[in-house]
């Protein structure tokens, strides 16, 4: 299998693994609102976020869509400039949760105008969240990792050449 099919398989996958959580949170969670998972902790909590996170910016479905076109955009930019290298591998994997993510979002807004949102941590009153959520979530949080203490400046170089006084790369 090809590396660019590989990364279309995966991307997939992981986007039918956030619309079917969603599915189901509509069909079985919304009729009953709430199941809990570890009483007073833990809740799978049905929510129709219109804005984002902590409710701000309800109803600004078409910034959203805008911000999503442009994070998609500078995603398949910067993974077409990736080396396709064994060692680069992690940092894909993060562009695909990143993209998968924005992508699940982006289809709930579009198609229902609400993001669907199911987990709770009741514990902590955090925000309701879902699936695509905790991709975008564990990817940044894997990426700072990645460029903190794994990735030199010599990759990056690799990545974003530095032009040269004539221009050149």
């Amino acid at each position: 299998m090809g590396k660019k099919l590989k990364a279309a398989v995966i991307f997939i996958i992981l986007l039918l693994a956030d619309q079917l959580t969603k599915l189901w949170a509509v069909k079985v969670l919304k009729p009953i609102g709430s199941i809990p998972v570890i009483r007073n902790v833990l809740e799978i909590y049905y929510v129709e976020n219109r804005g984002a996170a902590f409710g701000i910016m309800q109803n600004k479905q078409w910034f959203f869509l805008i911000i999503t076109l442009a994070v998609l955009a500078g995603l398949i930019w910067i993974s077409g400039k990736i080396p396709e290298e064994r060692h680069f591998t992690p940092l894909k994997i993060c562009l695909y949760f990143v993209g998968a993510g924005a992508v699940g979002n982006m289809i709930d807004r579009i198609f229902r105008k609400y993001v669907v949102d199911f987990v709770y941590f009741s514990l902590i009153n955090f925000p309701v969240f879902n699936v695509a959520d905790i991709y975008v979530t564990v990817a940044a949080v894997m990426l700072v990792i990645l460029i903190l203490f794994f990735y030199q400046e010599e990759d990056f170089d690799r990545i974003f050449p530095k032009k040269t006084k004539e221009g050149r790369r």
